[in-house]
């Protein structure tokens, strides 16, 4: 995968997130209302998190959606949580930051591990395919995975389409 390639899947990952951002508090809102706030708030994150599925499957990664990288998926919504839970108390406790800016700089922090999570999750070898194309060995052995920019996976996966 080219350098303009990965700078737009981070830039769709970047869009995805704003929109989903947005997806979630219109929901909550919207739910808020009829229901108990935290059940309103839990109903707009699992919801808010199915649509992330789907626009990061289709629009930032350009692969297919499998039921193995839907259950997956949710693994990176907590990285997200802990590395900005840990980033948000290292920023406050250590670092001095005022508690209103620590939350925003945890969340810039995180945004690449979660990108990376993410792209591990929806195209499977990825990251072996970028080992591969740089001239790096394969420690994998496994020829099933798909390249980066390829919209097909294992025969596993391809049969379990969601």
């Amino acid at each position: 995968m080219s350098r303009k390639e990965q700078l737009g899947q981070v830039f769709r990952f970047a869009l995805v997130g704003g929109v989903n951002t947005g997806t979630f508090f219109v929901i909550y809102l919207l739910l808020h209302p009829w229901m108990p706030y935290f059940a309103a708030y839990s109903l707009a994150f699992v919801l808010a998190m199915v649509g992330s599925f789907f626009m990061n499957t289709y629009f930032t990664y350009r692969t297919r959606p499998t039921w193995k990288k839907f259950f997956l998926f949710p693994l990176t919504n907590i990285t997200n949580f802990v590395i900005q839970s840990v980033g948000l108390y290292a920023l406050v406790t250590w670092a001095g930051m005022d508690t209103r800016i620590a939350p925003l700089v945890a969340a810039v922090v995180a945004i690449p591990f979660t990108f990376l999570i993410s792209r591990k999750i929806l195209v499977p070898g990825a990251a072996r395919a970028g080992a591969v194309s740089t001239g790096a060995a394969s420690v994998t052995g496994s020829s099933a995975g798909s390249s980066a920019g390829s919209s097909t996976g294992s025969s596993a996966e391809s049969s379990s389409r969601v």
